[in-house]
């Protein structure tokens, strides 16, 4: 029977780590410092795309494969196909749509949707990582579930950056209050998600989160990409994103030798 305590344990310190981004903003830190660490969040969150839209594809060609031999069902390999495009659609041009209505013109407005928006992928995509903590529990592999959390719990700490490195250098610094909100959005799904994937485990949710982690990743990324590029040097963006993402598939490494 699986451990409801140990599971919420284990899934809050792998999401809530993702509070360690917390400093970043509170620090007074030189313009250069500040582009240094936009152009860093942006390697970090053209890992996570890389890494949410390959699971999800290996899970959706994997059904296309099982059906094409026969012995999986045509239904499912379509079904996973549309959640894939449709997750895609959701995250990416739902955010387009959100950017259009509630986003005020006010260049002090903007650093706090980018980072909202922002909260709101890597929350989708953690959502699909306590699932996997959580059916490590329901299937038995109690050692590889710990593994998982703490890969997770490195992983969230680079996500926090991603989270708060929009507000770098605004003034006056948002509240503390909505510091906390933006980073719960991002870090507690990874507990309601090792809860409900000790329950029960659904291949198409999956698949359909991690295609909109993906999607709002990619408009998030974009972005922060093009408010960098403007005010920063060619130099400073490549090194902080090339040190971005080396950290990404760095912590990653940590969860695949983990078994996962």
């Amino acid at each position: 029977m699986v451990d409801f305590l140990e599971l919420f344990l284990l899934g809050s310190f792998a999401g809530f780590t993702i509070f360690l981004g917390l400093p970043v903003v509170l620090l007074g830190i030189s313009d250069r410092v500040r582009g240094f660490l936009n152009a860093f969040a942006v390697g970090i969150l053209m890992f996570l795309i890389v890494d949410v839209f390959s699971h999800a594809w290996d899970q959706t060609t994997a059904a296309a494969l099982s059906a094409s031999q026969g012995t999986g069902s045509t239904g499912s390999a379509l079904s996973d196909l549309g959640l894939m495009f449709g997750g895609i659609t959701l995250g990416l041009l739902g955010l387009v749509v959100y950017e259009r209505s509630y986003i005020g013109r006010e260049a002090t407005v903007a650093p706090t949707k980018v980072s909202t928006m922002t909260a709101l992928g890597i929350g989708a995509h953690n959502l699909s990582e306590g699932l996997a903590i959580g059916q490590s529990f329901a299937f038995g592999a109690v050692g590889l579930g710990i593994v998982l959390a703490v890969g997770f719990a490195a992983h969230n700490t680079t996500e926090g950056f991603g989270i708060t490195a929009p507000l770098v250098g605004m003034d006056p610094k948002p509240k503390l209050s909505f510091l906390a909100k933006v980073l719960f959005i991002g870090g507690v799904p990874t507990l309601v998600g090792t809860l409900l994937g000790g329950v029960a485990y659904s291949p198409e949710a999956y698949v359909f989160f991690l295609a909109l982690a993906g999607g709002a990743l990619v408009y998030v990324t974009m972005l922060m990409f093009n408010t960098g590029r403007r005010r920063y040097s060619s130099s400073l963006m490549m090194g902080g994103i090339f040190l971005g993402l080396c950290l990404g598939f760095l912590t990653d490494l940590i969860v695949t030798l983990g078994g996962a």
